[in-house]
């Protein structure tokens, strides 16, 4: 198993790539020509299902970019815009399609077979719940894009909030180091402090010692001078 801190971006990358290239050929192949009604309808929903796998896949690409050494972190963020302008472009290409699908059945419903020429209104009626449609469809897409927009801006403060507990957690384990360091130079500085108490004992007995001898010397030779 690959160890190195760039493994799993890769991994992700790679299986973003894979259905990246399976959404194109869905949205932008010849399949896109050879589908209608609800073949395609079918078809988009599986390009839905696989954008989201894309969307996990870049978000498991920007957790894994903060492990990445900075001397190369540039170059893979990099590949992660690249991954991410991809997404929107298809999101934006499926969209699009879709609404091109709704519209059509929309006029494939408004519109009867055979319209008399003695209804002066039915043109205007089919106008009209067109125009409708047209809007309700408008308004759906607005919420969509509101619903993305969203969306973002809570992946966004998810990545800046992974980021922010990488930090911290690298300076609390740093603080547990210069704390192991500080408590290794106190167990040195102790036993330097013991060392010196002992060494100090030792020159108090000599000392004394040397006193006592002094005068027992100095009482000899009085004695010796009295007697």
């Amino acid at each position: 198993m690959n160890s190195a801190p760039t493994a799993l971006f890769e991994s992700y990358e790679q299986d973003f790539q894979q259905f990246i290239a399976t959404i194109g050929r869905k949205l932008e192949g010849e399949e896109r020509a050879n589908e209608r009604g609800e073949e395609r309808k079918t078809t988009l929903r599986r390009v839905e299902m696989e954008l989201d796998e894309a969307d996990e896949m870049v978000s498991q690409m920007e957790i894994e970019i903060q492990g990445i050494p900075q001397s190369i972190r540039a170059e893979y963020l990099a590949r992660l815009r690249t991954a991410k302008a991809d997404l929107a472009r298809y999101k934006k290409l499926l969209k699009e399609q879709r609404a091109q699908v709704a519209r059509s059945d929309l006029l494939s419903s408004s519109s009867p077979p055979y319209t008399s020429s003695d209804d002066p209104y039915g043109t205007n009626n089919d106008r009209a719940r067109l125009l409708a449609g047209t809007t309700r469809l408008e308004d759906g897409s607005k919420r969509l894009q509101e619903s993305q927009r969203i969306a973002l801006e809570t992946e966004n403060q998810g990545a800046e909030i992974l980021m922010n507990l990488r930090t911290q957690r690298e300076q609390i384990e740093n603080a547990r180091t210069t704390l192991h360091a500080a408590d290794s130079s106190i167990d040195r500085a102790s036993n330097t402090l013991k060392k010196m108490i002992r060494q100090m004992y030792k020159q108090r007995v000599i000392t004394a010692a040397i006193i006592l001898i002094l005068v027992l010397l100095i009482g000899l030779i009085v004695w010796s001078k009295v007697t």
